[in-house]
């Protein structure tokens, strides 16, 4: 009997993420909301305006209809924008077979609740085996075939197992895990430190700044994850540490490239549009700081980002704050200290 997975989210990862599994034997269906958009992907093999110039697989399927995507599926992958995944769990909710299982490669939280997806998942379609695909990995070079690797997390390890196996590739490894809080955590948060440093290297702050700013960044990772009760191990794994490190340092992340038009003074509203994707990190930062306060965290560099994202500081300002901290241990209570 053959597997079907259904992809749902016709974006730049959810067309890698597709593509791939195709390629791997995977039958598979990747739906978008524009039926126009899905008829010129079929019949150019090419999603022209998230991933430009990238052939993609014959064996690959594309629809509009949403209760016909899912309505064969063993598993149904949901790649859409954090503030779109609580709707959409609601839209599939009727349209699931008993049988389908779900998986998720969104990042974010809830806009407005700080709530992890994983919730949302458990709330709205209970009882179902779910998974989280998080880690570093631009969509354009998974799409191209270049080395990358992620991680799939659920608390059920076989299943895990069975969506990492769907995934792995010569070209893409899949491992796996149990701690969704964390990889989710990870996934989210990086977005909101890549604005930081795109602003430092728009500013022409240098690569000393960049460092320091992926290595506290990487602390504030820490010390909300502890708070909320994820494992370090998954934070300095591939969800987290490898997930700050690709978005922080490569210009393919939008959140990156938010921060560096930033940086050279780009109003952030023309940044966005110039960008011309969703940019996570805007409300991603709402969610950090609600999430800090209610555990009474000190994230300066987060909370630097979100006066700077809401026009409270210019980034010169917010890098004025940042250096003019006062001196201390790095860390004076251990690694995961709250300050």
């Amino acid at each position: 009997m053959t597997f079907r997975l259904a992809v749902i989210g016709a974006g730049s990862w959810g067309t890698a993420l597709a593509a791939g599994a195709a390629r791997n034997g995977v039958s598979t269906l990747l739906w978008g909301r524009d039926p126009e958009a899905m008829q010129a992907m079929a019949a150019s093999r090419e999603n022209v305006r998230y991933l430009p110039g990238i052939a993609l697989p014959e064996a690959l399927g594309y629809s509009s209809d949403l209760a016909a995507t899912v309505a064969g599926a063993d598993l149904v992958l949901i790649v859409v924008p954090s503030h779109a995944f609580a709707d959409m769990l609601v839209d599939l909710a009727p349209l699931l077979p008993e049988s389908a299982a779900v998986a998720w490669a969104t990042k974010g939280f809830e806009p407005g609740t700080g709530r992890f997806l994983h919730e949302l998942v458990a709330e709205r379609l209970p009882g179902r085996p779910a998974a989280v695909v998080t880690g570093p990995s631009f969509a354009r070079e998974v799409a191209a075939g270049l080395p990358s690797a992620v991680t799939v997390l659920s608390t059920d390890a076989a299943f895990a197992q069975k969506v990492a196996m769907v995934l792995h590739a010569p070209q893409l490894r899949a491992y796996t895990g149990s701690d969704l809080l964390g990889g989710e955590l990870g996934g989210a948060m990086k977005n909101v430190l890549a604005v930081a440093t795109g602003v430092a290297d728009g500013m022409g702050l240098g690569l000393n700044a960049r460092a320091g700013l992926v290595t506290r960044g990487m602390g504030e990772m820490l010390r909300l994850g502890t708070a909320l009760g994820a494992r370090a191990e998954t934070l300095i794994g591939l969800s987290g540490l490898g997930d700050l490190v690709l978005t922080c340092t490569g210009d393919l992340s939008r959140n990156r490239r938010l921060g560096l038009a930033l940086g050279k003074g780009v109003p952030i509203d023309e940044a966005v549009r110039q960008i011309g994707q969703v940019v996570e990190s805007v409300l991603t930062a709402d969610e950090v700081m609600r999430l800090a306060s209610k555990h009474g965290l000190d994230l300066p560099i987060s909370a630097a980002v979100y006066a700077v994202l809401h026009g409270r500081e210019t980034p010169t300002e917010a890098l004025q704050r940042l250096m003019a901290r006062e001196q201390k241990p790095e860390y004076p209570h251990g690694l995961f200290d709250r300050a």
